[in-house]
């Protein structure tokens, strides 16, 4: 793993650290999380997610939804020009080496785990119970994921040939997998910005988390765009949705 992050994980693995991390919020907490509750409330979380579209019909929430959905329609007809840069440029390779999949996937996995771990040394509550909910938040996100990219389909830009058509993308990735086969929504933003969002609400109160936490989410976001792993309109998307599950969903 790079050394930054390795020594960003480090730092906020220790239970000092978390300690002061975790002072009395101005709010009350989320539900009470363990592991034993971590399939109930994944499968609540669930349910809360595949209702929104009759929270939709209800009147709520169509301002948020139509500007997502707009925003996500423009980038998907901006991919074709966007998409040529990023594949015959050559400026990210120090910053794809860092921010590789595995490196990332990496990182996201292990943030919550330290801090359960650093909980646990520590005798914080807290922080566990913040790490559990992280956990959560990336069942939740990566079953959604799974379900979007089977349906859609849609190709990868390091699938399409140099001179292949970059406006025909969807529906062609074939077969289907527990995991999803397609690049849309991007699976490790939806993951880092439903984690992302666990840590900026819990931790608000040290202004400087919501944007680590968030800025951090962004760099991997764009590194799937820069490794022709997936497209703008694949991370925008799952940013949102991420934010969303974790903000509407797990903390409720």
């Amino acid at each position: 793993m790079p050394w930054p992050i390795l020594t960003g994980l480090l730092l906020l693995s220790t239970p000092n650290y978390i300690a002061g991390l975790s002072k009395p919020q101005s709010t009350p907490g989320p539900r009470p999380v363990s592991f034993s509750d971590a399939i109930a409330n994944i499968g609540s979380d669930q349910k809360q997610i595949w209702r929104f579209p009759m929270e939709i019909a209800r009147g709520k929430h169509w301002k948020a939804v139509v500007a997502v959905t707009a925003t996500t329609a423009a980038l998907v007809a901006l991919d074709p020009v966007t998409g040529p840069y990023f594949r015959r440029t050559s400026d990210f390779r120090r910053f794809n080496a860092v921010f590789s999949g595995s490196n990332t996937t990496l990182v996201i996995a292990a943030l919550p785990a330290s801090f359960y771990v650093a909980g646990l040394l520590g005798e914080n509550s807290y922080a566990r119970s913040t790490a559990l909910l992280a956990g959560e938040a990336i069942a939740g996100a990566e079953i959604l994921t799974s379900v979007l990219k089977n349906a859609g389909h849609r190709l990868r830009p390091a699938a399409i040939p140099p001179q292949g058509d970059l406006a025909n993308t969807w529906f062609r990735d074939k077969g289907y997998s527990l995991g999803g086969v397609g690049s849309f929504p991007s699976g490790h933003s939806i993951a880092a910005f439903s984690v992302a969002t666990v840590f900026a609400q819990r931790y608000r109160s040290h202004r400087w988390v919501p944007y680590v936490a968030y800025g951090l989410a962004g760099a991997i976001g764009f590194s799937r765009v820069t490794l022709l792993s997936h497209f703008p309109s694949d991370v925008f998307m799952g940013a949102a949705l991420g934010y969303s599950i974790s903000r509407f969903a797990v903390l409720r």
